[in-house]
């Protein structure tokens, strides 16, 4: 699936990087040459994603902000279509806006928020994302769904960007990866996580062939808008490493062997030289061009950020 759109690269911030404040992390994020902070929607698991997209925004000029997804059984389309709309305003059109029909079992367990089965979830998240675009539209909106209905809402305020920010929209499945072909900015091609909690059956479902057989299912849904979609790619080991002996002792973590995680596109490790030439392999083979580094890792992968990007 090859494309040409240039590298950029994301982190996912669950904490201040060493040593530093929140502030001084996005700062430096930004002075490093990354594109967005993203920051998760789970409730065991960093800040709120709201206020700290706001917060983010408010001390950088360049870098965008985002959630990596928020879940879309936590809040209601139009309450979040106002907020959202409202950081889009405060960072003069630097938001992304993640949407996902919610995987993370224990968020439901401990909120009490019901789970429902997963072809619900994402019927959800379909009306959901139908709605912001509705309120980020001009004029009074309505819409009559299974899970909503709106009834004449003018969207307030207006986004900076016309018809609202870009949708990023990560799965696994056929039916998300479709309907995500046919209407997301920004697809994250990912396993899919049948159990509510990454294993191994999560792990096998990232390798390459597995991989290679998600993209038909988005380029099915995709049609002849497929080269206007940008291919994300979130890491689940990232490693500048050049200890041969790496990639066994984490493939079996995963329940797999080094050459099958080498190759699945939510790892990488390696020399520098290694990474880079490993991106731009897999940019060849699936299109990815958009990377999100663990938060931890932003450091030690700035000075690839900056070969790959020109910064």
């Amino acid at each position: 699936m090859p494309q040409s759109r240039p590298f950029r690269f994301a982190t996912e911030f669950h904490e201040p990087l060493p040593g530093s404040t929140w502030v001084d992390s996005i700062r430096e994020l930004e002075g490093l040459g990354y594109s967005t902070a993203f920051f998760p929607d789970h409730f065991d698991e960093g800040p709120g994603p709201i206020a700290a997209m706001a917060a983010a925004a408010a001390v950088t000029t360049t870098l965008n902000v985002g959630a990596l997804v928020f879940d879309c059984d936590f809040r209601h389309p139009a309450v979040l279509a106002r907020e959202l709309a409202t950081i889009d305003v405060i960072s003069e059109g630097r938001l992304e806006v993640g949407l996902g029909a919610g995987w993370k079992a224990v968020d439901y367990e401990r909120s009490g928020i019901p789970m429902e089965r997963p072809g619900v979830r994402v019927s959800r998240l379909i009306e959901h994302a139908a709605v912001l675009k509705g309120l980020w539209s001009s004029g009074p909106f309505n819409f009559s769904g299974e899970h909503y209905t709106i009834t004449d809402l003018d969207g307030t305020p207006t986004p900076y960007r016309q018809g609202g920010p870009p949708i990023l929209v990560g799965g696994g499945a056929p039916r998300l990866l479709k309907w995500a072909g046919a209407t997301a900015d920004i697809v994250g091609v990912n396993p899919s996580i049948h159990s509510g909690e990454i294993d191994h059956a999560a792990a096998e479902d990232g390798l390459a062939e597995r991989i290679d057989q998600k993209f038909e299912w988005l380029r099915e849904g995709a049609g002849d808008r497929i080269d206007e979609i940008e291919l994300n790619c979130w890491l689940a080991v990232a490693e500048v490493n050049e200890d041969p002996s790496f990639a066994d002792a984490v493939a079996e973590l995963f329940g797999t062997d080094g050459e099958s995680l080498r190759q699945a596109p939510m790892a990488l490790f390696g020399s520098a030289s290694d990474i880079a030439e490993t991106l731009h392999a897999r940019r060849e083979r699936w299109g990815y061009s958009y990377i999100v580094i663990p938060g931890e890792k932003v450091r030690d992968f700035a000075p690839i950020v900056a070969s790959l990007t020109g910064t």
